[in-house]
Protein backbone atom coordinates (compact mmCIF):
# COMPACT_ATOMS: atom_id res chain seq x y z
CA UNK A 1 0.00 0.00 0.00
CA UNK A 2 1.30 3.46 -0.83
CA UNK A 3 0.67 6.74 0.88
CA UNK A 4 1.07 9.98 -0.14
CA UNK A 5 0.82 13.12 1.62
CA UNK A 6 0.57 17.14 0.81
CA UNK A 7 2.83 19.56 3.08
CA UNK A 8 1.80 23.07 2.58
CA UNK A 9 4.86 23.76 5.67
CA UNK A 10 7.50 22.32 7.22
CA UNK A 11 6.62 22.38 10.48
CA UNK A 12 3.04 20.34 9.49
CA UNK A 13 4.32 17.19 9.24
CA UNK A 14 2.56 13.97 9.94
CA UNK A 15 2.82 13.25 13.88
CA UNK A 16 1.66 10.06 14.64
CA UNK A 17 0.30 9.23 11.20
CA UNK A 18 3.24 7.97 10.53
CA UNK A 19 4.09 5.34 12.62
CA UNK A 20 0.70 4.40 11.88
CA UNK A 21 1.33 4.44 8.20
CA UNK A 22 5.13 2.43 8.84
CA UNK A 23 3.46 0.25 11.51
CA UNK A 24 0.48 -1.17 8.16
CA UNK A 25 3.49 -1.61 5.83
CA UNK A 26 2.96 1.58 3.66
CA UNK A 27 5.15 3.27 1.69
CA UNK A 28 5.06 7.03 2.04
CA UNK A 29 5.97 9.97 -0.21
CA UNK A 30 5.27 13.66 -0.09
CA UNK A 31 4.75 16.54 -1.93
CA UNK A 32 6.15 19.82 -0.67
CA UNK A 33 3.70 22.41 -2.28
CA UNK A 34 5.37 25.23 -0.39
CA UNK A 35 8.73 24.39 -2.44
CA UNK A 36 7.70 24.64 -5.67
CA UNK A 37 7.59 20.34 -5.65
CA UNK A 38 5.26 18.59 -8.60
CA UNK A 39 2.07 17.01 -7.82
CA UNK A 40 2.28 12.58 -8.69
CA UNK A 41 0.41 10.50 -10.79
CA UNK A 42 -2.42 9.36 -8.64
CA UNK A 43 -2.35 6.16 -9.67
CA UNK A 44 -0.41 4.44 -7.55
CA UNK A 45 -1.73 6.16 -4.44
CA UNK A 46 -3.94 4.12 -1.94
CA UNK A 47 -4.43 7.26 0.58
CA UNK A 48 -3.71 10.42 0.20
CA UNK A 49 -3.25 13.14 2.94
CA UNK A 50 -3.60 16.51 3.12
CA UNK A 51 -1.92 18.69 5.62
CA UNK A 52 -2.52 21.85 7.41
CA UNK A 53 -0.69 25.19 6.80
CA UNK A 54 -0.91 29.01 7.18
CA UNK A 55 -2.26 29.86 3.87
CA UNK A 56 -5.74 30.30 3.13
CA UNK A 57 -7.82 27.76 0.26
CA UNK A 58 -8.99 30.72 -1.00
CA UNK A 59 -5.21 32.18 -1.47
CA UNK A 60 -5.10 31.45 -4.98
CA UNK A 61 -3.11 34.19 -6.09
CA UNK A 62 -0.64 34.30 -3.37
CA UNK A 63 -0.35 30.48 -3.76
CA UNK A 64 -0.81 29.32 -7.50
CA UNK A 65 -0.31 25.78 -7.20
CA UNK A 66 -3.11 25.54 -4.57
CA UNK A 67 -5.20 25.44 -7.85
CA UNK A 68 -3.20 22.32 -9.20
CA UNK A 69 -3.99 21.25 -5.84
CA UNK A 70 -7.34 21.72 -5.56
CA UNK A 71 -7.76 19.73 -9.12
CA UNK A 72 -5.92 17.21 -7.88
CA UNK A 73 -7.70 16.68 -4.52
CA UNK A 74 -10.92 16.68 -6.68
CA UNK A 75 -9.36 13.66 -9.33
CA UNK A 76 -8.47 11.24 -6.37
CA UNK A 77 -11.71 12.17 -4.44
CA UNK A 78 -13.74 10.92 -7.94
CA UNK A 79 -11.25 7.87 -8.83
CA UNK A 80 -12.63 6.40 -4.97
CA UNK A 81 -8.88 7.00 -3.20
CA UNK A 82 -8.91 7.43 0.21
CA UNK A 83 -8.41 10.71 1.45
CA UNK A 84 -7.59 12.17 4.80
CA UNK A 85 -7.74 15.88 5.33
CA UNK A 86 -6.20 17.84 8.29
CA UNK A 87 -7.06 21.31 9.25
CA UNK A 88 -6.37 23.77 5.66
CA UNK A 89 -6.46 19.80 4.46
CA UNK A 90 -10.41 19.19 5.58
CA UNK A 91 -11.18 22.99 4.41
CA UNK A 92 -9.45 22.00 1.14
CA UNK A 93 -11.53 18.75 1.30
CA UNK A 94 -14.70 20.36 1.67
CA UNK A 95 -13.88 23.66 -0.86
CA UNK A 96 -13.01 21.28 -4.01
CA UNK A 97 -16.29 19.96 -3.35
CA UNK A 98 -18.27 23.22 -3.20
CA UNK A 99 -17.81 24.63 0.09
CA UNK A 100 -17.23 27.70 1.51
CA UNK A 101 -14.25 28.52 3.52
CA UNK A 102 -14.56 31.57 5.19
CA UNK A 103 -13.09 33.03 8.63
CA UNK A 104 -14.93 31.48 11.85
CA UNK A 105 -16.04 33.85 14.41
CA UNK A 106 -13.14 33.07 16.69
CA UNK A 107 -9.93 31.70 16.46
CA UNK A 108 -9.07 28.26 18.00
CA UNK A 109 -5.68 27.57 19.34
CA UNK A 110 -5.44 25.31 22.09
CA UNK A 111 -6.31 21.96 23.59
CA UNK A 112 -10.49 21.99 23.64
CA UNK A 113 -12.84 18.84 23.94
CA UNK A 114 -14.65 17.94 20.26
CA UNK A 115 -18.07 16.37 21.13
CA UNK A 116 -19.61 13.33 18.77
CA UNK A 117 -22.36 14.57 16.26
CA UNK A 118 -24.49 11.05 16.45
CA UNK A 119 -26.72 11.23 12.96
CA UNK A 120 -27.98 7.44 14.11
CA UNK A 121 -26.51 6.43 10.99
CA UNK A 122 -24.56 3.51 10.39
CA UNK A 123 -21.18 2.51 7.94
CA UNK A 124 -19.86 6.00 9.35
CA UNK A 125 -17.21 6.58 11.29
CA UNK A 126 -17.77 7.08 15.03
CA UNK A 127 -15.83 9.79 17.52
CA UNK A 128 -16.00 9.32 21.13
CA UNK A 129 -18.78 11.12 23.03
CA UNK A 130 -15.99 13.95 24.14
CA UNK A 131 -12.22 13.69 24.03
CA UNK A 132 -9.70 16.76 24.26
CA UNK A 133 -7.70 17.57 21.22
CA UNK A 134 -5.83 20.06 19.40
CA UNK A 135 -7.06 23.16 17.39
CA UNK A 136 -4.78 25.89 15.65
CA UNK A 137 -7.14 27.32 12.97
CA UNK A 138 -8.61 30.81 12.03
CA UNK A 139 -10.92 29.57 9.38
CA UNK A 140 -14.13 27.26 9.09
CA UNK A 141 -16.14 25.70 6.25
CA UNK A 142 -19.76 24.63 5.11
CA UNK A 143 -20.68 20.95 5.22
CA UNK A 144 -20.05 19.46 1.59
CA UNK A 145 -23.32 18.62 0.18
CA UNK A 146 -24.15 15.11 1.63
CA UNK A 147 -21.27 14.78 4.13
CA UNK A 148 -22.33 13.32 6.98
CA UNK A 149 -21.37 15.66 10.52
CA UNK A 150 -18.55 13.52 13.10
CA UNK A 151 -17.95 15.89 15.81
CA UNK A 152 -17.87 19.84 16.81
CA UNK A 153 -16.75 22.44 19.02
CA UNK A 154 -18.27 25.31 21.48
CA UNK A 155 -16.08 27.21 19.44
CA UNK A 156 -16.15 26.01 15.70
CA UNK A 157 -19.50 23.80 14.77
CA UNK A 158 -17.21 21.83 11.99
CA UNK A 159 -15.07 20.06 13.32
CA UNK A 160 -14.85 16.59 11.12
CA UNK A 161 -16.83 15.25 8.37
CA UNK A 162 -17.04 12.41 6.42
CA UNK A 163 -17.85 11.86 2.77
CA UNK A 164 -19.43 8.73 1.48
CA UNK A 165 -16.64 5.30 2.85
CA UNK A 166 -13.15 6.59 1.81
CA UNK A 167 -12.75 10.54 2.70
CA UNK A 168 -12.75 11.92 6.48
CA UNK A 169 -11.85 15.95 7.23
CA UNK A 170 -10.52 16.70 10.32
CA UNK A 171 -10.87 20.47 11.18
CA UNK A 172 -8.44 19.69 14.54
CA UNK A 173 -4.68 17.95 15.07
CA UNK A 174 -5.31 14.62 16.04
CA UNK A 175 -2.00 13.79 14.69
CA UNK A 176 -0.16 15.91 17.35
CA UNK A 177 2.62 15.07 18.77
CA UNK A 178 4.70 16.59 21.48
CA UNK A 179 7.34 17.48 19.21
CA UNK A 180 4.83 18.60 17.00
CA UNK A 181 3.14 20.99 19.17
CA UNK A 182 6.58 22.56 19.85
CA UNK A 183 7.42 23.13 16.08
CA UNK A 184 3.69 24.94 15.84
CA UNK A 185 4.65 27.02 19.01
CA UNK A 186 7.84 28.00 17.30
CA UNK A 187 6.35 28.32 14.01
CA UNK A 188 3.92 31.09 15.30
CA UNK A 189 4.35 34.50 16.26
CA UNK A 190 4.31 35.29 19.51
CA UNK A 191 1.30 37.72 19.15
CA UNK A 192 -0.85 35.66 17.23
CA UNK A 193 -0.74 33.42 20.66
CA UNK A 194 -2.10 36.21 23.07
CA UNK A 195 -4.39 34.58 25.18
CA UNK A 196 -8.31 35.16 24.28
CA UNK A 197 -11.63 32.57 25.33
CA UNK A 198 -10.39 30.26 23.01
CA UNK A 199 -6.46 30.84 22.45
CA UNK A 200 -4.18 29.10 24.94
CA UNK A 201 -0.21 30.33 26.11
CA UNK A 202 2.95 28.55 24.56
CA UNK A 203 3.32 27.49 28.29
CA UNK A 204 -0.67 25.91 27.79
CA UNK A 205 0.14 24.30 24.83
CA UNK A 206 3.28 22.59 25.56
CA UNK A 207 2.13 21.79 29.07
CA UNK A 208 -0.34 18.67 27.33
CA UNK A 209 -1.01 15.84 29.63
CA UNK A 210 0.80 12.67 27.95
CA UNK A 211 -2.34 10.70 28.41
CA UNK A 212 -4.44 13.41 26.22
CA UNK A 213 -1.77 12.98 23.54
CA UNK A 214 -1.85 9.39 23.77
CA UNK A 215 -6.02 9.48 23.42
CA UNK A 216 -5.34 12.26 20.33
CA UNK A 217 -3.22 9.60 19.16
CA UNK A 218 -5.49 6.44 19.48
CA UNK A 219 -8.73 7.82 18.11
CA UNK A 220 -6.01 9.73 15.15
CA UNK A 221 -4.79 5.65 14.59
CA UNK A 222 -8.37 4.35 14.93
CA UNK A 223 -9.40 6.75 12.05
CA UNK A 224 -6.72 5.55 9.80
CA UNK A 225 -7.50 1.93 10.50
CA UNK A 226 -11.55 3.03 9.29
CA UNK A 227 -9.84 4.40 6.04
CA UNK A 228 -7.37 1.56 5.73
CA UNK A 229 -10.37 -0.86 5.85
CA UNK A 230 -13.01 0.62 3.70
CA UNK A 231 -10.21 1.07 0.75
CA UNK A 232 -9.32 -2.47 1.42
CA UNK A 233 -12.60 -4.00 1.35
CA UNK A 234 -11.74 -5.82 4.90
Amino acid sequence: MHAHYLQHADFERLGSIRPWLESNDYSVTCTRLHRGETLPDLAGIDLLIIMGGVMSVNDEQEHPWLVAEKAFIRQAINDGKAVLGVCLGAQLIANVMGSQVRPNARREIGWFPVRSVNHGQTNVFSFPEQINVLHWHGETFDLPADAVHLASSRACDNQAFQLDDRVIGLQCHLESTSSQIKAFVEATPVAELAQEEWVQSPERLLSIPADELDRATLLMGAVLDYLHQQRSGL
